[in-house]
């Protein structure tokens, strides 16, 4: 999409071919104060989406899970809340870092995805959050 709106809040991908995503596709025709996204795995094994409602908390939710992170913490996000979360153990059970897309409220479907991000992953999440902010947040009303 070539139209310099910012789609990718979560990309990490590994050599593998591993990857999980989060795309903001736009604002929520329904729900004033939201954005329709989705969370897309892709692995050489499975692949799967799942649709994803976001708003100004849960934006800011993802922040403190990336701050968790770069202390070197796992996390979790929107793991409290209904619909799917994503897990991040950054030692999973093949000693590298594993994502966790579950969706226990929906489908009862949990994907593990193990994958080595590069080393600047979280600044460049960072970054993706801050567009996706900034772009976003000022059409948000409620």
């Amino acid at each position: 999409m070539g139209d310099g709106v910012p789609r990718e809040l979560i990309s990490l991908a590994d050599d593998e071919g591993n990857s999980v995503a989060v795309n903001v596709h736009g604002r929520n025709p329904r729900w004033t104060a939201g954005l329709d996204a989705e969370i897309v795995v892709k692995t050489p094994f499975v692949s799967g989406r799942i649709h994803l409602g976001l708003d100004v908390g849960r934006l800011k939710k993802w922040a403190d899970t990336l701050d968790r992170l770069d202390a070197g913490e796992d996390a979790a996000w929107m793991k409290m809340s209904r619909g799917p979360s994503i897990v991040v153990q950054l030692t999973g059970e093949r000693d590298c870092p594993e994502v966790a897309v579950e969706d226990v409220s929906g489908s009862m479907v949990t994907v593990r995805v193990p994958l080595v991000p590069p080393d600047d992953w979280i600044a460049d999440h960072r970054r993706r959050l801050r567009l996706v902010m900034d772009h976003w947040v000022p059409m948000l009303s409620g």
